[in-house]
C-alpha cells in the first residue's frame, strides 16, 4: 500500500462562527488524521489569527500564524508567505510535506507542493449574487484554482456538474465527498399546538427567507416562523422591513444564534422545517431536520433535492404560493414518509465523508 502524504492543510478561516464549512472541517479533520496516520501520514493545520476553537486529536500538528481572516487581499498575501514558510520549514526539519489542502480562495500559489482545493458552492461567481465585476473576478480566480489543483473535491453531484459546466475540467479530477449527519443526537419529536416553522442558518440573502416571509402573508392558515441564526451584513434589518411591510410581524421572531446544544431542542419542538435557499452547495439542515424526524419543505434549483430527495415538497424559490403549498404538504406528511426520509438521512456518515476525502487523495497521488 502506497504511504500516505503528509498533509498541510490551510485553515485559516476556520475560525469563523459555525456554519456548514466549520462543521464540516470539525467532524472530517480528526477522522482524516486517524487515517492518514494508519497509513503513515499525517496531518498539520495551519492556524490563522482567529484561533480554532474546535478540538484536533494531539497527532495533528498545529502551526499557528497571525493571517488575518479578512480583507481577503490581505488574507491571501499572508497566507501564501506563510505557507511557504511551514513548507520551507517541514523540509529543512527533513520531514518534508508532500500536499497542500485549501477551501477557499484565492488558492495559493507557487508552492514547492501540488494541491487539493474543496469547493463547496459556486455563489462568487452566481448571477443572483454579488457585483458583476466581482463574478467576474471570481469566475477568474476559480478557473485558474481548478486548472492548477490536483484534485478538486466538492460535497455533491449538484455542485461537481456546475464546476464540470463551467469550467470543463478533468472528470476524474472531481472527487464528491458529501457531509455526514450524525453529529448530532435527535431528541423525541415534541411538537406543541402553536409549534413553528423554522429555518436554521445563517441570515443572508441567499438563503431566501424573505420567500418564507411572503408565503405566511399569502397563507395566513400556516404557522408562525421563527428564524435561528446569526445575521450577516443588514439582512436582519432588511427582513423586519419585508414582515412590517406585507402585515406579518407579529407572526415571524428572529431569535438570533444559537448554541450546537441546542439544536436537537429547536429541531424535536419544529412543526416543520423549512430551507428555501437559492444557492445551496449542500444544505445540512434539510438532512439534520430528516435525522430527527421533522417535516421538511426545500427549495428546487439546488443540491437540496439531490441531498434531501426530490420526493421532499419542494418548491421553487421565486413564488410564495407554491412555498406556502409546500409547506401545508410537509405538515401533512404521513408517518411513513418521514421515516423513510429519516432512515435516508442516517446513510449520510463523517466517518463516509473522511474516508471519501481520503480516498480522493491516495488516488491523486
Amino acid at each position: 500500500m502506497t504511504r500516505g502524504p503528509r498533509l498541510l492543510v490551510s485553515g485559516v478561516v476556520l475560525g469563523q462562527p459555525m456554519g456548514g464549512v466549520r462543521l464540516h472541517n470539525r467532524e472530517i479533520l480528526p477522522r482524516l488524521a486517524h487515517l492518514l496516520e494508519e497509513s503513515g501520514g499525517s496531518l498539520a493545520v495551519l492556524e490563522g489569527r482567529d484561533r480554532i476553537e474546535f478540538a484536533l486529536p494531539a497527532s495533528v500538528e498545529i502551526i499557528h500564524t497571525n493571517v488575518p481572516m479578512h480583507p481577503i487581499v490581505l488574507r491571501a498575501e499572508a497566507e501564501l508567505r506563510a505557507l511557504r514558510k511551514a513548507l520551507r520549514t517541514a523540509h529543512a526539519a527533513l520531514n518534508p510535506f508532500d500536499l497542500v489542502h485549501t477551501a477557499h480562495m484565492p488558492a495559493p500559489r507557487g508552492l514547492d507542493v501540488p494541491y487539493t482545493l474543496t469547493i463547496h458552492d459556486l455563489r462568487s461567481v452566481d448571477p443572483n449574487h454579488g457585483s458583476a465585476p466581482r463574478r467576474v473576478m471570481a469566475e477568474r480566480v476559480l478557473r485558474s484554482a481548478i486548472k492548477h489543483a490536483l484534485r478538486v473535491f466538492t460535497v455533491s453531484r449538484f455542485v461537481a456538474s456546475q464546476i464540470q459546466r463551467s469550467f470543463q475540467p478533468d472528470g476524474t479530477q472531481i472527487v464528491v465527498v458529501p457531509n455526514g449527519v450524525d453529529h448530532f443526537t435527535p431528541l423525541p419529536r415534541r411538537p406543541e399546538a402553536n409549534a413553528p416553522i423554522r429555518c436554521i442558518g445563517h441570515l443572508e440573502q441567499r438563503k431566501n427567507i424573505e420567500l418564507v416571509i411572503r408565503a405566511l402573508a399569502v397563507d395566513k392558515t400556516l404557522p408562525r416562523l421563527e428564524v435561528h441564526g446569526a445575521p450577516k451584513g443588514e439582512e436582519l434589518e432588511r427582513l423586519r422591513g419585508v414582515a412590517a411591510e406585507m402585515g406579518v410581524k407579529d407572526r415571524v421572531t428572529f431569535a438570533g444564534a444559537f448554541a450546537d446544544d441546542e439544536l436537537p431542542r429547536l429541531l424535536a419542538s419544529a412543526a416543520c422545517v423549512c430551507v428555501p435557499s437559492r444557492i445551496e452547495g449542500f444544505g445540512i439542515t434539510a438532512l439534520e431536520a430528516q435525522r430527527a424526524a421533522v417535516p421538511l419543505a426545500i427549495t428546487r434549483g439546488t443540491a437540496l433535492t439531490e441531498v434531501a430527495g426530490d420526493k421532499t415538497p419542494n418548491f421553487a424559490p421565486t413564488d410564495p404560493s407554491e412555498c406556502a403549498h409546500a409547506l401545508h404538504a410537509a405538515l401533512a406528511a404521513p408517518a411513513v414518509e418521514i421515516e423513510r426520509a429519516r432512515a435516508r438521512a442516517d446513510l449520510f456518515t463523517w466517518d463516509a465523508s473522511a474516508r471519501a476525502w481520503f480516498d480522493g487523495i491516495m488516488n491523486a497521488r
